[in-house]
């Protein structure tokens, strides 16, 4: 499998695209003017805390108080959430459990005004403030600093035993000959990596924690105390695998900032590093401008001629899969077993590239061969295993139904370019002229009680105007006519269908 990937810089944003032969698969975007801060250290102040809810709010100095759970307080060999996956580090968690404990109660763990220092594991999203954690890590290429822990795990995903041995004994001897506080995990990008390019992550990680723990002391109240590498950078260090044959950049700035990184950090990626200065924009090369309005749209055609409908709500995603045009050439099981199948592949790529989080709830077509139900299951299952964020698949239901919960650090696509739709208030669909006539002449009755006017004047839009005086005419004189007062209509361009003022004059 190739991969590459494309990395677009302006003085607004920086967006980052992931190719993998030739389809565009992931989209990061950062813009200037509100830049994520996942990764990023705080000193911050405790401001509330929810017994009930066994969390506070934390006071970082960002725009709404950061959430923490006590869950995220806990010392890691106190609690099982040492298990989960380090923020921004993909998904390389532990792989070995330790003793879990009772959890202890909030109050036991932080009281109100107290200095805490946090670090963001997932953005503001929506209403929602910053997710915070007090159990810090460093991620670089190849190893995961967890600085409150003596232990070294390596990633669930790298399944070599020997390798998995052969990682674990190396960090252990590099940690004997350059000690100090903290513990490791190995990243699954580590798989096969030599034991100089570890000790260069170890030492590098060392120094970034040194800086830190002198941030933190220096830190007189709320503040930013570490601040994580810009996106381009982070996806370097992140995305790029074996597979990746080519990172180009079409800013000659960031370019040699991401070629000096490289040599610094992950030597083995600085030859891969290319300057693009073609007049063609890198995003056209691959049609990754166009994937990106397609991957806005609700509805996704498939191949075969079936199509999928995605409506991403507060609560969850849906995804609706239908034949549509597809037939088949045999029978209708076979036509809804290949629909299924092509569906499968496709909404496991829709999930990276739309970065749809949270509980996703997939309804395949109904299939009566239980066989058929195996193997599509497989196939999501197979497609979803390339997706370098955490997930979870349920089996599929009797109504053919399957339940996919993603982990969510950032805003999707969808939120972090669009946003609701001031006229119909982000229902999606729009009163109908019927409706907003209707709706009218009930007003006109409400107002004719309340004032003793001579005329009524009705400003609203010109579709609402032309059915007053075209269908609805008649009901508009019959209530002229029991009011026994005029009724003026007058159409205001700038008006939206569903918007209408009524005037009594």
């Amino acid at each position: 499998m190739s991969e590459e990937l494309l990395i677009n810089v302006t003085p607004q944003e920086t967006r980052v695209a992931l190719v993998e032969n030739g389809v565009l698969q992931e989209v990061h975007i950062e813009r200037t003017s509100s830049k994520g801060i996942v990764g990023n250290i705080y000193k911050g102040k405790v401001v509330r805390i929810l017994p009930g809810m066994q969390a506070a709010f934390i006071d970082a100095g960002l725009e709404r108080t950061g959430f923490l759970h006590a869950a995220d307080i806990v010392s890691r060999t106190q609690s099982t959430h040492a298990e989960s996956e380090p923020h921004d580090a993909g998904d390389d968690s532990q792989s070995e459990p330790e003793v879990s404990a009772p959890m202890p109660e909030i109050r036991e763990l932080l009281h109100d005004g107290q200095t805490v220092v946090v670090q963001v594991v997932k953005d503001p999203i929506g209403g929602k403030g910053a997710r915070l954690t007090t159990q810090i890590t460093i991620p670089s290429r190849h190893l995961v600093f967890v600085p409150d822990t003596t232990h070294v795990g390596v990633s669930q995903r790298i399944v070599n035993v020997e390798e998995r041995e052969r990682l674990r004994l190396c960090v252990n001897e590099l940690i004997e000959e350059n000690p100090g506080v903290g513990g490791f995990i190995v990243r699954t990008v580590a798989e096969g990596a030599a034991k100089e390019e570890l000790r260069s992550d170890l030492k590098f990680l060392r120094r970034v924690w040194s800086k830190i723990e002198t941030a933190k002391t220096e830190a007189k109240k709320i503040s930013l105390i570490h601040e994580d590498i810009p996106l381009s950078m982070r996806t370097m260090r992140d995305l790029v695998g074996e597979n990746v044959e080519k990172v180009r950049i079409d800013s000659r700035e960031t370019f040699e900032k991401a070629e000096k990184f490289a040599r610094e950090l992950i030597p083995e990626v600085a030859d891969s590093i290319e300057y693009y200065p073609g007049e063609r924009p890198i995003f056209d090369l691959f049609s990754v401008e166009d994937e990106i309005q397609r991957a806005l749209r609700h509805d996704v055609p498939l191949k075969s001629g079936g199509y999928l409908i995605i409506d991403q709500t507060e609560a969850m995603t849906t995804v609706d899969v239908n034949t549509g045009a597809f037939v088949g050439r045999r029978n209708l099981e076979e036509t809804l077993f290949k629909t299924n199948l092509e569906a499968a592949q496709a909404i496991a790529r829709q999930l990276r590239l739309r970065n749809l989080g949270g509980i996703v709830i997939i309804d395949f077509i109904d299939m009566s061969d239980a066989e058929h139900r195996r193997q599509v299951m497989r196939a999501l299952e197979k497609a979803m295993s390339r997706d370098r964020v955490k997930s979870f698949i349920t089996e599929m239901s009797s109504l053919g139904l399957v339940e996919i919960t993603r982990k969510r650090t950032r805003d999707s696509l969808e939120r972090t370019l669009t946003e609701p739709c001031p006229v119909c208030e982000a229902r999606g669909v729009l009163k109908t002229a019927e409706t907003v006539c209707y709706e009218i002449f009930r007003e006109i009755l409400r107002l004719a009680r309340q004032y003793d006017a001579n005329e009524i004047l009705v400003l609203a839009s010109q579709v609402v105007v032309d059915m007053l005086l075209e269908e609805e005419s008649t009901s508009l004189a019959d209530l002229q006519e029991f009011m026994g007062k005029p009724i003026r209509l007058q159409v205001e361009p700038t008006y939206h269908q569903e918007l209408y003022d009524i005037v009594p004059t």
